[in-house]
């Protein structure tokens, strides 16, 4: 099998992850749905999940259209980071529980969450989607798609944070709006 096919079946299998976040989200909106949950940021939803589709098609299509190499020193490099960056998302998942979702819905009165990696980041689940965008394509030396990827979700990024944080400056405890902290 040829690293072209490796780097396919590794893109699979992170698209494979990501259905089984969007199940994992669509338990945890209903759940918030149910308690009050309030959705921002619906404009952007579509535009992200667009994005982060590209991002796999796009890594492997270039993989394949341009014969990127595998160049072993930045593969192997990439591919732990871009573990690294899986097994970070599923820690902030497992952290927020049920406040976890691939859209903004916040439930109002429920305190902030300030343990695991959030008590270190503000938006930990944010660098895993940056570490991973720029990684996953470059584990194959797709740097086109890192570049592209990596530029679009920068602006993306920013309408997210801005919309997240406000979100929960508006609808979180009290206390936590007092504090004046995102998350």
């Amino acid at each position: 099998m040829t690293s072209q096919w490796l780097f396919t079946v590794l893109v699979a299998l992170v698209g494979l992850e990501r259905v089984a976040e969007l199940v994992v989200s669509r338990r945890h909106a209903a759940w918030a749905l149910s308690r009050g949950g309030v959705e921002r940021g619906q404009g952007h939803y579509l535009f992200m999940v667009v994005l982060h589709t590209g991002l796999l098609i796009g890594a492997v299509a270039e993989v394949w259209l341009a014969d990127r190499p595998f160049v072993p020193a930045l593969g192997w490099s990439m591919l732990a980071l871009a573990l690294g960056s899986q097994a970070l998302r599923w820690w902030c998942i497992a952290t927020l529980s049920k406040q976890w979702n691939t859209r903004v819905i916040v439930v109002p009165g429920l305190p902030l969450v300030r343990r695991g990696p959030y008590r270190l980041v503000p938006h930990p689940n944010y660098v895993a989607v940056v570490v991973e965008g720029l990684a996953l394509p470059l584990v194959h030396s797709a740097w086109v798609t890192a570049l592209v990827f990596s530029v679009a979700n920068a602006a993306l990024l920013t309408v997210r944070v801005r919309c997240e944080s406000a979100a929960l400056r508006e609808l979180a405890s009290p206390v936590a709006a007092a504090s004046g902290v995102a998350r």
